[in-house]
């Protein structure tokens, strides 16, 4: 029996995407588990599922941050400061595993914390994609483990629900450590979808796009999440629009450079973005 080409390439819903990320953002590269694959452990190897937990696995975790902080800035930073390093820096690419395959190729996976981990020292994630929702007209409706939605709005409907089962357990965790309440926590949660598929967006060259989309995603009142993506354009002399985006939330990354601040922080003045986007404006 001849198998038709098509069906190869469509052996994963979430392959082409994870190849292309990695294309444009070298510093991520995803790994996908089949059945029967062991979860990689050891070797700086932590589950989601165990950050989620809050325990030593969450302690060896913010101690990466820590002593990142201590080497680069010579200084010790608070607790809940870390926590909130630690937290941006794991939330930001796990975004990622659902806003990119939505945005390029219309597939939504489902990855509970049980079916991520990270090793963070090398930029890896691995993942086992055991469901996903996808569009009628996909031939990816046809795979085992698809669950057709019927139109766009359903879909961005699954990109919601998809990432907050994620996080919410991912927040748990941290959020012990952090001095946020739960609007405080959903506020990072937002700007870590935004701000992921705005940045990889921009690279591939639709970053226009990609803000209509997001605005689109959260077009605010879609709770658990922390308003709308915030974006707005800013001016330079010579008449040059650039977008930018208020952040729901913050890093507190001011806190261990206080000259310093994210450029999306509310902190950060318009004319300090702009002469930080276009240094030579």
């Amino acid at each position: 029996m001849t198998v038709p080409a098509l069906l190869p390439a469509l052996a994963s819903p979430v392959r082409d995407a994870y190849v292309r990320l990695t294309e444009v953002h070298p510093g991520l590269r995803i790994q996908e588990l089949s059945d029967g694959e062991p979860t990689p452990a050891g070797g700086g190897w932590v589950s989601a599922g165990e950050l989620a937990d809050g325990g030593p696995a969450l302690d060896a975790f913010l101690g990466w941050d820590n002593a990142q902080i201590l080497r680069d800035h010579a200084r010790q930073a608070r607790p809940d400061v870390i926590a909130s390093m630690g937290l941006h820096r794991y939330a930001w690419p796990a975004c990622l595993l659902f806003t990119v395959p939505w945005f390029l190729h219309r597939r939504v996976p489902r990855l509970p914390v049980h079916d991520v981990s990270i090793q963070r020292a090398v930029g890896r994630m691995a993942v086992r994609v055991k469901e996903f929702t996808c569009l009628p007209d996909d031939p990816a409706a046809q795979l085992p483990g698809a669950r057709v939605v019927p139109d766009e709005e359903a879909l961005r409907a699954e990109v919601r629900g998809a990432v907050a089962e994620h996080i919410a357990p991912i927040l748990g965790g941290f959020g012990s450590r952090m001095r946020r309440g739960r609007r405080g926590l959903w506020g990072m949660a937002t700007d870590e979808v935004v701000e992921g598929l705005w940045h990889i967006a921009h690279r591939l060259g639709e970053e226009r796009r990609a803000i209509a989309e997001l605005e689109r995603l959260l077009p605010g009142a879609t709770k658990p999440y922390v308003g709308t993506p915030g974006f707005r354009e800013l001016s330079t002399p010579d008449g040059e629009l650039l977008p930018t985006r208020d952040r729901a939330g913050c890093c507190l990354f001011y806190t261990v450079r206080p000259e310093d601040t994210c450029l999306t922080c509310p902190r950060t003045c318009d004319a300090d973005r702009v002469s930080r986007l276009r240094p030579s404006g």
